[in-house]
């Protein structure tokens, strides 16, 4: 029997994990197993990060590079690595036992450097740490006997019984709480709270939900993006590890409210060490009966929960391309042509919204509208989640009401004469040290979750073009814009890296990032050069230092000068 489509992740995981590869025979197997060209199924795999056609290693490695990384000792430690497995960088060492590769964020940038081993985590990485890891991995421990517990570090809450994410949770509460509202009443709940959505977008939670209430079609779904790929970010990976019943109620809540009976958590591959968590919790619910069976009190209401686990792509954060991804298909954008309330997993009306998202949903429901709407301010809220890391005492998570200013958060991290802070990550916004007054709002930064702290030391340029770097890598290639345009931003920093480019250079930086930025395809491509765009802007003198008064390198050619001597010697002869 013919398998469906939108399980090929799944398969080609089931897999790789009994090869560690991905075979000529697999792909083969694949194709036939699912109807598709091995073409078709080559693209797919060839689009994931995290899915290899050669051998591997038995323990396959991934190093974040990512800028925390690279100012936290990222080459010492890849140095320690490629030194006792015997295995450069991209490659496995001779025996096959190790393969070492580099990847992007791993949404553990409060514990830099890290890496997975096995997509088990590895944090606050050393070459002597280096050395015991690789040692006991020889000696025969699994790596996830070796692995890092990930204990999160909640460093700041609201004061009072003001929090509402980070507060003791009680399973089943949210749910009992459903019992007194119609799915109606809840759309109208979720609306008058004012909650927006927490990944970065912040569309109105209650009217996505409406929409997808009203769109015509019986089978409907909830999807919880649990992709958070932004640099910087992992203030979801805190929500899911300390708290997944918050979001599994949060799920049920929505599920309920649309009229959805089936709900899919997207997981990010980097988290898989998490899937076993989700997994137990998901079994519990159901043989609690709030999963799986019909809820007689909720008028006889029926929905359950599955997770798909993602690849490695970045591009997957964006909604539309994670339905393509959940569809068993590349993750690439789609043309807006419906809304995902109108059409979308399998052409059907449905809800994506990321973790924070629904888990606050989850907490109006059991705290009151009141208690949520009287936090923040008139056009944000409630609180936000903030994940917090780099040059400074006390990174980790902070739960603040929105409408803090950017100094008091500064203060309370324990910042080192901040000189450059990076809200939202690379896609985000670029703000200095003396922009202490700003306020963290709708009405002024948007910070999705990501607050990157870099001390007046570090060069501007490296933060920049590690941010380049990694656009251009994570580019899907769907639409020329992104395709073109990251590589050349890229190549014109490198430029005034070297202390070859000039004013005209600045100029190109700017004309490309406006090509990028009102062209490309999905939101994600748009906001690729929103910090080098603001780097240009509020630091010219620094642009100004690197810069030379003439291109010595790009001239144009001359070429009766460069046949003169030719010229002047066959003549004379």
């Amino acid at each position: 029997m013919q398998k469906e489509r939108m399980y090929l992740l799944d398969h080609l995981w089931d897999c790789q994990n009994a090869r560690g590869y991905l075979s000529d025979e697999d792909v083969v197997q694949v194709s036939s197993a699912f109807g598709l060209s091995p073409v078709d199924v080559e693209g797919v795999i060839s689009f994931y990060h995290f899915f290899q056609r050669k051998p591997a290693g038995k323990y396959t490695i991934y190093l974040n590079n990512s800028i925390l990384s690279r100012f936290h000792g990222f080459e010492e430690v890849k140095a320690a690595f490629e030194r006792e497995t015997g295995a450069l960088t991209g490659s496995t060492d001779q025996t096959g036992t190790f393969g070492l590769f580099e990847t992007s964020c791993i949404g553990l940038s409060d514990r830099e450097p890290a890496a997975l081993i096995n997509f088990q985590p590895f944090t606050n990485l050393t070459p002597e740490k280096v050395h015991y890891i690789i040692q006991e991995l020889k000696s025969g421990t699994a790596p996830a006997a070796l692995a890092d517990a990930i204990e999160e570090q909640v460093q700041y809450k609201p004061e009072g019984d003001k929090a509402i994410l980070f507060r003791e949770f009680e399973p089943g509460i949210v749910l009992n709480r459903l019992r007194d509202f119609s799915p109606d009443q809840v759309i109208a709940q979720i609306k008058e709270s004012g909650l927006s959505g927490r990944g970065g977008a912040f569309f109105p939670t209650g009217l996505k939900w409406e929409l997808c209430r009203k769109a015509k079609g019986r089978k409907k779904y909830i999807v919880c993006n649990a992709d958070e790929g932004e640099p910087g970010t992992f203030k979801d990976r805190a929500l899911l590890n300390l708290m997944p019943q918050l979001l599994l109620e949060g799920m049920i809540v929505a599920g309920y409210a649309v009229g959805a009976q089936e709900g899919i958590i997207y997981l990010r591959a980097e988290y898989t060490w998490l899937l076993p968590k989700l997994n137990e919790e998901l079994k519990i619910y159901r043989k609690k009966g709030f999963l799986r069976h019909r809820i007689p009190e909720l008028n006889n209401y029926k929905f359950d929960i599955r997770v798909q686990l993602g690849a490695g792509a970045y591009i997957c954060g964006e909604e539309t391309s994670l339905l393509e991804s959940l569809e068993g298909k590349r993750g690439e954008p789609r043309l807006k042509t419906f809304f995902p309330t109108e059409k979308g997993f399998l052409g059907k009306p449905t809800v994506v919204n990321n973790v924070e998202t629904l888990c606050a949903a989850a907490r109006i429901l059991e705290l009151g509208v009141e208690r949520f709407e009287k936090l923040g301010t008139p056009s944000s809220t409630g609180t936000k989640l903030l994940s917090i890391a780099g040059d400074c005492k006390r990174p980790g998570l902070y739960e603040i009401e929105w409408g803090m200013r950017v100094g008091e958060l500064l203060e309370m991290c324990g910042a080192e004469n901040p000189g450059f802070i990076q809200m939202s990550g690379p896609s985000g916004e670029l703000i200095s040290a003396e922009e202490k007054d700003r306020v963290i709002s709708c009405d002024d930064i948007r910070c999705g979750g990501s607050v990157m702290i870099f001390h007046a030391g570090r060069d501007l340029f490296t933060i920049l073009y590690n941010f380049s770097a990694f656009f251009t890598h994570e580019s899907c290639g769907l639409c020329t814009p992104c395709r073109a345009g990251n590589p050349q931003l890229l190549h014109l920093l490198e430029k005034v890296i070297r202390g070859q480019a000039t004013a005209g250079d600045v100029s190109k930086m700017q004309q490309w990032s406006a090509i990028v930025k009102h062209n490309s395809r999905c939101g994600l491509g748009q906001t690729a050069p929103n910090t080098l765009e603001q780097a240009i802007h509020k630091f010219p003198q620094l642009f100004q230092d690197r810069l030379v008064q003439e291109d010595r390198f790009n001239q144009e050619f001359d070429l009766e000068k460069a046949l003169r001597n030719y010229n002047q010697l066959t003549h004379e002869a």
